[in-house]
């Protein structure tokens, strides 16, 4: 998800502009009563998932957001008290999952894009991995996420996952070659995400991402 993680000059300027595109702008101007581009998540997911931190193997009808052991995603992160958005929480990093699943596998189709992704945060999914795929990339190294906060809407169908990144021990990789494209660590390692998690109305516990708002080089997660 991060902009660095794409090696080529060409590539980083293209994915600047999608960053802004997809994800829609920033938020940090909202009111606490407000979770910007929030809606009542009415989309349906082609498979479903109950929430949890742990891969999706452990998840009975789950769907399989496991990862390579080149790609470490680590959510350094404390569980709210909050049922709701300990479940948004955990949904929310599943989608991180599922979006290096994409780019592992090779495809912004994979069951758990599907899954944990909708509307805002279904096009920004397939637009990052698409842009790695293009590029002839992988990914190697550890994602870390940390300093989460969480925020829910009035009508309890909306949480605002929010969260710092940061990407310098995670690199990209050429898939033909196999060489690791490491760069010097700058503040373009570090991103702000606000992660809009809506409610699937099943009763089945799932939440998938609706809106995604990216603050790049973001000194606030240094």
């Amino acid at each position: 998800m991060n902009r660095r993680t794409m090696p080529v000059t060409a590539a980083l300027a293209a994915i600047a502009a999608l960053l802004l595109t997809a994800c829609g702008g920033g938020s940090d101007g909202d009111s606490k009563d407000k979770i910007a581009g929030a809606d009542d998540g009415s989309a349906k997911p082609k498979k479903s998932a109950n929430p949890s931190g742990a891969p999706a193997e452990d998840k009975p009808d789950g769907v399989d957001v496991s990862l390579p052991k080149s790609m470490n995603l680590v959510f350094d992160w404390d569980t709210p008290k909050d049922k709701a958005e300990a479940a948004a929480m955990s949904d929310a990093a599943n989608y991180v999952r599922a979006i290096y699943r994409g780019v592992d596998k090779r495809t912004s189709k994979d069951a758990a894009v599907s899954a944990y992704a909708t509307g805002g945060g279904l096009r920004y999914a397939k637009v990052q991995i698409n842009e790695w795929i293009k590029g002839g990339w992988t990914a190697d190294g550890t994602l870390r996420h940390y300093r989460a906060t969480t925020r829910s809407a009035p009508n309890g169908k909306s949480v605002e996952v929010a969260f710092c990144a940061d990407a310098s021990k995670f690199y990209g990789k050429e898939i033909k070659t196999g060489k690791i494209l490491k760069t010097k660590n700058s503040i373009k390692d570090f991103d702000h995400f606000k992660i809009v998690m809506v409610k699937f109305p099943t009763g089945d516990g799932l939440w998938q991402a609706n809106k995604v708002f990216v603050e790049t080089e973001a000194e606030k997660c240094r």
